[in-house]
Order: structure tokens, then sequence, then C-alpha cells
């Protein structure tokens, strides 16, 4: 018998991903990183690189930077002093070499914001989010995750990768969620993730509704709240806190990135609750930990904003005025109670054109939304107005919108 000795079938991969590029532009939502640099302390303020003979000024409007936070002189000093006190790398994982008194510090400080027994640091939201919420699951035999349909790209990768059962209700949905708790076996273990501000859209999950079907149902419950932790509460500790709620969540997790204007991430619960996750999660057991540098800076952000309510202040100032300047020039601007202005197009290539429009001729800097981040045909510009945008730069970017508005032929606001 003979073997057929002829070669493989070869493949093109390079035409493989070539193809898989193209459809991303044939769609229009290529993802394009702008080339930038923010002028410490005057944020803001930036330059751009791309495309010009030397840096241009431009006006960032779409930075999670909310409260300029990583442009804070306490903050910035706290990450000097700790650069030249231990210098600039953590030296490995929390058990073997990362774990320094900086980690623990914010750690405790976290844990008071959030009026938990612990916290535990991870160097990202998303690996928090993803770390916790597959760990949590795995430990508890037969769980069911109910999972907000608006939730987290790192929230849904978190439960597919814990291995459970997932429930998906519709988004705010209260009705629908208590029908999939209902139709589970009530011995079976529940867990019911969910987000406090929604950060396309600029809309806020009802926490104690939620917690009440909870309570009904025997579920666990966990919150991200990393669009809301510094903007919120009298100490920054977000929804949770505004609302009187962080008592009845079980975990909370949250961002060192965004409104605290470093980086990382974190999560706050029952202090048996952090033990098992900083035991079990490979996504915090096997990663080098935070720099102490930028934890350092973390903790002087969080402890400021624990006591100064003026950043919070001025942004949710800014953010009300440019949702007004929006909606009397017509502009097509969501109606949202948060600090988000989504402005929607609708289209992916239109975003990408307003977009492109604005940063060559306006010196203007706003990323479009596009689909996987939001539904297809829900496609925006996603403004973040915070405490430094003052009325005159307002004032210029509702004129140029209203100028490109009318060049595109767009649809205005009915």
């Amino acid at each position: 018998m003979s073997i057929d000795a002829s070669p493989a079938r070869s493949v093109d991969y390079n035409r493989v991903f070539a193809q898989a590029i193209d459809r991303l532009h044939e769609e229009g939502r290529y993802r394009v990183f702008i080339d930038i640099l923010r002028n410490k302390g005057q944020f803001p303020n930036a330059r751009c690189f791309a495309g010009h003979n030397g840096p241009k000024p431009i006006t960032v409007w779409c930075s999670n930077d909310y409260l300029a936070m990583g442009q804070h002189p306490a903050v910035i000093a706290a990450m000097e002093d700790a650069l030249h006190d231990v210098g600039a790398g953590s030296g490995g994982t929390r058990n073997i070499g990362g774990n320094t008194h900086y980690h623990i510090d914010l750690e405790n400080e976290l844990a008071d914001l959030h009026d938990k027994q612990a916290a535990l640091l991870f160097t990202s939201g998303y690996v928090s989010n993803e770390a916790t919420l597959s760990t949590i699951a795995r430990i508890l035999p037969g769980c069911v995750i109910f999972s907000d349909e608006l939730n987290h790209a790192s929230m849904i990768a978190g439960i597919r990768h814990s291995g459970c059962e997932k429930r998906v209700f519709r988004h705010n949905d209260l009705a629908h969620l208590e029908e999939l708790l209902a139709a589970e076996d009530p011995e079976l273990p529940k867990l019911i993730a969910f987000e406090s501000v929604y950060s396309m859209d600029g809309d806020v999950a009802p926490i104690h509704a939620i917690c009440d079907l909870a309570d009904k149902y025997n579920a666990l419950t966990y919150l991200d709240e990393v669009h809301a932790v510094g903007m919120y509460g009298a100490r920054g500790g977000g929804i949770s806190e505004r609302d009187d709620a962080a008592s009845r969540i079980t975990i909370v997790e949250g961002t060192l990135g965004k409104a605290f204007g470093v980086m990382g991430g974190y999560i706050a619960a029952d202090r048996t609750v952090i033990d098992v996750i900083r035991s079990y999660a490979p996504g915090f057991i096997f990663t080098t930990s935070l720099s102490p540098v930028l934890v350092a800076g973390a903790l002087a952000s969080v402890r400021h904003l624990k006591a100064s309510s003026t950043e919070r202040d001025g942004q949710q100032a800014a953010a009300t005025m440019l949702k007004r300047m929006f909606a009397d020039a017509g502009l097509p601007v969501m109606d949202t109670t948060t600090h988000i202005v989504p402005l929607m197009v609708g289209d992916p290539v239109k975003a990408k054109r307003i977009s492109d429009i604005l940063l060559r001729e306006y010196g203007v800097y706003v990323q479009p939304i596009n689909y996987p981040t939001v539904p297809r045909g829900t496609e925006r510009l996603r403004f973040t107005p915070g405490p430094a945008h003052d009325t005159a730069m307002m004032r210029d970017l509702t004129q140029a919108l209203v100028e490109i508005w009318g060049r595109l032929e767009l649809r205005k606001a009915a």
C-alpha cells in the first residue's frame, strides 16, 4: 500500500490576516490610535504628532481621566517620591517579590472607600473583572451568573472563562432578571453581575432594586463601578456610596485608571472572599504586580478624592453645561444623568469622518465609538468634559460640530 507523500496544501496566512483587516476597513470600524502627548498640568491641552510637521496643539475631549487626577500635583509628587524611594519596578508577583507597603496601604484605603473588610489590587480593571468572575464561579459548584446584557467585555470574558451557566438579562430590566432568577433551582449558587454607570449610554443601574432581588433569591452581587469610583459619593466611593447601597454589594470592582488618573484595577469585599480570589485566581497569582510608583500615585489620588469634592463638582458642572449647549444647538445628544455626554451618529463611517474633521480642522480630539463597543447602528461620539474644560472650549466645540453636521448633511435632534 502506498502513502500519498504529496505536500499538504499550504495556507496563505498573510492573505487571511489581510482579509480580516480589510473587513474592518469596509465596515468603517478600523481603529486608529492617535499619536499625542498631554501637557503636564495643562490638561485638556495636548500635542498631536500624527500628520504634522512637528506637534500641533489640540484639546482632548474623550479621556477617561475624568477629573484630570493624572495631572494633579499631589499625584505626581507621590510618584516621584516613590521612584526615588524604592525604584521603578515591583520586582515580580505579589507572592514572590512584588508586594510592597505601598500595595498594602492602597488596599486598605480602597477597602475603607467601599466600607469593606479588604481589597485586592490587579494590574487593570479588565484583569480584575476577568480574574474575579472566573474564579468565584469556579469556587461555587453549579454557580449560575446573571449578567446585564450591556456589561463590559471583561465581565463577559470572566463569565465565559468560569465555565459556569450564565443567564443574560435585558439591560436594567428588573422583571426579566426576576423571571430568570425564579426559573433556576433555588439550591444552586447564584451571582448577579452588573455595572453602576454604563459608560456608553451614561445610564445608571437600580442598585437597591437589584439587591432586593438578590436577597429574595439568595444571590451574591458583583458591581462594576469603574466609571463611577472617584466620581460619585461624598468620598468618591461610586454610585453604591451615593445611593447608600455599598453594604448590600458582595463584591465591588473598580479601576485606578479612570477618575483616579493612574493605572490598575481592584476588588473590595469581605476578607474571606478577597482571600479566595488572592489564593485561587491565576490572573492575580501569576502576574507581575503594579509598580510601586503607580501604586503610590493611585494612593495619593484616592486619598485626595476622599477629602475633596472640588473636582467632582467641577466635572458635573461641565457635563451639565455641555449637554445643554449641544441640546440648544439641535445636536443629537443622548439624555443621560451622568458625566458621560454621548452624541448619536448612527453610522461608523460618518462617526469616523466627524472625528477626523474635528482633529484636522479644529484641533479637537474625540474618538468615534463603534461596534463591538456599542451595537451596530448606534455609533456615536463620546465626550467626557472635565473640570478644566471651560465655557469657551465648549462653545468652540459646539460651533464646530454644528458646522460639520451641516457640511455632512447629518440629521439633527428631533
